[in-house]
């Protein structure tokens, strides 16, 4: 499988800023013609064929188990198992999932709303995430958190934010803490293009430049905020340029190849954690369900659906696979472990407790959060 082209190149921090506005979504004269991206036989050449089938094994296991987890919590919201909003990650499952998988494990991300994928991906267990979604004791943050609020300090997840925007600075200041104790610790924090016009986006990358911090901006281009397409929200639709008015490295490109974003975050991360320097990338992905479950998406066709569809990086991956060695009995033991997996997070979500006053009690009206 060839791993689609990038939209345009890394630039360097070197590179200036157009001395005028440059057409929709082109690049300033300065900037390289574009690559032709990295074919997945590229960055897995230090692995065996054997050792890259079993990576890409893991990786795509990682995002079947995002997935049907996902579905599984769509069908509890209509069922009224789950309250409130549901934003899901299905069609973007490649971005964390290969992101984090260029991280250390002691490595921080933290990111927006549509964060159960992103905490998965970071380690948290899937009975841990259904029961925060159900409310329950059990869950992350004791049932108190919800869907948009995945926290799990053991793993470096420092939470899921409801405030568009307004987690980025508080990311560069994760990113800060990192460089003051010299700890060598890499932060990403994850945003959609719909932040990228909010103060909190330009104060974050102002600052991590001027610092130098290390940490990586991810701008997950959906193509909607909510529900507004590119072409009414920005106008230009390139986010990484962005990175040029701050001095800093950019990178853009398609998401079609879970081992494509692990190479390219991964470079951006090598020099986050050697060199101390930020970077931009913009990732292009698109998600399969509305911005949440009230959203019916109805500002898209189902021909436009449809064609994405066609390159879901999970049934790439899975091709992949195939042409790595693994055969259809492989691939299905594989899927069905991750099936029963999704089943037992559901069932331990629908049997765990609720929480109770003496806990809504201590969070709310008592202790340090009351004063």
């Amino acid at each position: 499988m060839q791993s689609s082209p990038p939209l345009e190149p890394a630039a360097s921090s070197a590179a200036p800023a157009p001395a005028s506005a440059a057409p929709r979504g082109a690049a300033p004269a300065s900037v390289a013609p574009p690559s032709q991206g990295h074919a997945p036989e590229e960055h897995a050449a230090t692995r065996s064929t054997e050792d890259q089938a079993e990576h890409l094994a893991d990786l795509y296991r990682q995002m079947i188990l995002i997935r049907r987890l996902e579905e599984e919590a769509a069908r509890a919201y209509a069922m009224g198992k789950i309250g409130g909003f549901l934003h899901l990650y299905i069609g973007q499952e490649a971005v964390a999932v290969g992101a984090i998988a260029a991280l250390e494990p002691t490595d921080y991300v933290v990111t927006t709303y549509r964060d159960h994928g992103i905490a998965m991906a970071k380690g948290m267990s899937p009975g841990a995430l259904m029961a925060e979604l159900w409310g329950k004791q059990t869950g992350c943050s004791q049932g108190l958190g919800g869907s948009m609020h995945m926290f799990d300090k053991e793993h470096g997840m420092l939470g899921g934010y409801g405030i568009v925007g307004g987690h980025i600075p508080l990311a560069a200041g994760v990113a800060f803490a990192s460089k003051y104790r010299a700890d060598r610790r890499v932060t990403l924090c994850f945003f959609g293009e719909g932040a990228v016009s909010i103060a909190g986006f330009h104060e974050g990358l102002s600052l991590a430049a001027l610092w130098k911090l290390p940490i990586v901006f991810i701008c997950e281009n959906n193509e909607y905020s909510m529900g507004t397409p590119l072409s009414r929200s920005m106008s230009v639709e390139d986010v990484s340029m962005k990175a040029l008015g701050y001095g800093i490295d950019r990178d853009r490109f398609f998401v079609t190849d879970v081992l494509e974003v692990e190479q390219r975050i991964g470079e951006a991360v090598k020099r986050a954690r050697e060199d101390s320097l930020p970077t931009l990338i913009e990732v292009r992905t698109y998600r399969f369900r509305g911005h949440s479950m009230s959203d019916p998406a109805k500002y898209r066709t189902q021909a436009e659906l449809e064609d994405h569809k066609k390159r879901d990086p999970v049934h790439l991956a899975r091709t992949m696979l195939g042409t790595l060695g693994l055969n259809e009995a492989q691939l299905k033991l594989l899927e069905d472990g991750v099936e029963e997996e999704v089943q037992a997070a559901v069932k331990f979500a629908d049997e765990s407790p609720e929480p109770d006053v003496s806990l809504l009690a201590a969070t709310t009206y008592e202790g340090p959060f009351a004063s």
